[in-house]
């Protein structure tokens, strides 16, 4: 079943970068990120994670590719990446939704994630698929020069029993996870 599932990081004016960067350090928060995106209900299968090129390009080279699961990367032109492993370029967010359908990853994953940027969050957030939002309301201001776009109104807040409803607090930074649904997602089998 395709479901995409945004995951981000916004601090109070919905900032999510600043230069290609995280604005903030929050090792709970990214260990949030890590587990959220890399657990499988089941054990044989991976989860993909769809990027743009720079959120690619923003992962540090001993990171890349995130480990785990499957790197799906969305650029308007062809990008080089068949050394890294289970790592795939895209043109297009329809055409990675194309092949989440085909054989060739049939039965290979369980969730598909979108970690960002910001255009590929439009994107995604506009696609029929788009099914939750998993957001880290970060409690404070930040220069940013990347920004969430605006979630769409039509979406309601839920819960998860994976991710904690209290909030959390990091050098002096309190963030709190949120989990918005889309109650017109269409579900691929």
């Amino acid at each position: 079943m395709i479901q995409l599932k945004l995951i981000a990081a916004a601090c109070e004016d919905l900032g999510i970068g600043l230069n290609n960067n995280l604005p903030w350090r929050l090792k709970t928060e990214m260990a949030y990120f890590t587990r959220m995106t890399e657990t499988t209900k089941n054990a044989n299968k991976k989860n993909v994670v769809i990027m743009g090129r720079r959120t690619w390009d923003s992962i540090p080279p001993k990171f890349k590719p995130l480990s785990n699961r499957i790197n799906f990367v969305l650029s308007r032109s062809p990008l080089a990446i068949s050394e890294f492993k289970d790592s795939y370029s895209f043109l297009s967010l329809e055409s990675a939704v194309d092949a989440l359908k085909s054989s060739q990853f049939a039965g290979k994953f369980d969730s598909v994630w979108v970690i960002g940027g910001s255009q590929i969050y439009k994107l995604a957030m506009e696609n029929k698929y788009f099914y939750r939002m998993y957001l880290t309301r970060i409690m404070k201001s930040f220069e940013c020069d990347t920004f969430l776009p605006a979630l769409p109104e039509n979406l309601s807040e839920v819960q998860d029993p994976e991710v904690p409803v209290e909030v959390q607090s990091e050098n002096g930074i309190e963030f709190v996870y949120k989990i918005y649904e889309n109650p017109n997602s269409v579900a691929q089998v």
